[in-house]
């Protein structure tokens, strides 16, 4: 770590007004934002601090730092950059009055403009929220993308929150990845650990297991999709349906012995790719029994995932999305 990262973090206010101000670094660690990021506010939308140093370096003050996190605090909401910036400046001290944008050759404003847009997300007509996770994933915004995505599953509930604002975001993210040659591949490995997290947090105790009653997820061999498992598992614990989750690529052998050891009623299987999708595994798994001689049982498997589609099994569910999935599973265990 950078020693002085400390010393600029650790400053206070008072600090701050008597000793100059903070460069743009020490702001940068104090926002949890890149340094490039500030300074594109200040050339962009004229954020930069109300007075200079001599020489190149710049220092912030309090007053500067605040408005940036008014900043940080808008964009994090969803809202545009170029409307927060104009809010962030409306709500400086009335006694200074906000620098105005700087202007920019035109050559210049021209190449910034198509950066711009190049990097933004096509989201479509989503939920506000989605924005703004999009633009903390985009900026590897950590402790911003937790809140966000936290916020959102505390409103409106952890199947509508994945529903209709984690997956849209996901989705961008995806497209993005695949029309850029992989250059926000980062993004998408960030965006996809932190919903991991955040669907564990959001999800209780996992139930104890209970004889017949036990639900078992894993995608099938060859599979290493495992966000929309992890959010049906966060679903079912949320329910008090007891689940023991296997992750991804679980082999056939594995996933038998699994389900063997735990006499499940219900064993969901996902595939994301139809070259993962086996149909004669979910057939020898609904196929399996235990329990004594005259009362034995078989578990009910769930296809889940666009994987199965073309590769329907006979008598199997296949659930279209996370809320029939959970209905589905609490349909079977409460038989």
């Amino acid at each position: 770590m950078d020693a002085g990262a400390k010393d600029g973090d650790d400053r206070t206010d008072e600090d701050v007004r008597q000793g100059g101000g903070l460069t743009t670094g020490e702001v940068a660690r104090r926002l949890g934002v890149a340094p490039t990021t500030i300074r594109t506010w200040d050339r962009r939308y004229g954020l930069g601090p109300d007075a200079h140093t001599g020489g190149r370096h710049r220092r912030w003050t309090a007053t500067d730092v605040a408005r940036l996190e008014r900043m940080c605090a808008l964009t994090a909401t969803g809202l545009a950059p170029a409307e927060a910036a104009r809010l962030a400046r409306a709500d400086a001290p009335s006694d200074q009055a906000p620098p105005p944008p700087r202007p920019a050759p035109a050559q210049a404003s021209a190449g910034r403009a198509r950066s711009r847009a190049g990097s933004g997300l096509r989201l479509g007509d989503v939920r506000q929220e989605c924005k703004g996770i999009a633009r903390a994933a985009l900026r590897l915004d950590a402790a911003a993308l937790d809140g966000l995505i936290a916020a959102a599953i505390a409103e409106h509930g952890l199947v509508t929150a994945w529903a209709e604002v984690i997956v849209p975001t996901l989705q961008a993210v995806g497209r993005k990845w695949e029309s850029s040659g992989e250059k926000y591949v980062e993004v998408e490995h960030f965006l996809s650990w932190h919903v991991s997290g955040a669907l564990r947090l959001a999800a209780p105790p996992v139930a104890a297991a209970r004889p017949g009653a036990t639900t078992v997820l894993a995608c099938v061999p060859g599979e290493g999709h495992t966000l929309p498992l992890e959010a049906l598992a966060a679903a079912l614990a949320e329910r008090g349906i007891a689940v023991r989750m296997f992750g991804g690529a679980l082999p056939v052998e594995a996933l038998i012995a699994a389900v063997r050891r735990t006499g499940p009623v219900a064993v969901g299987l996902w595939a994301q790719s139809r070259t993962t999708a086996s149909r004669p595994l979910a057939q020898h798994v609904a196929a399996m029994e235990w329990g004594v001689l005259g009362a034995r049982r078989k578990p009910t498997v769930l296809t889940l995932g666009p994987g199965w589609a073309g590769q329907t099994v006979a008598g199997l569910p296949r659930p279209p999305g996370l809320a029939e999935a959970v209905a589905t599973v609490q349909s079977i265990v409460g038989r």
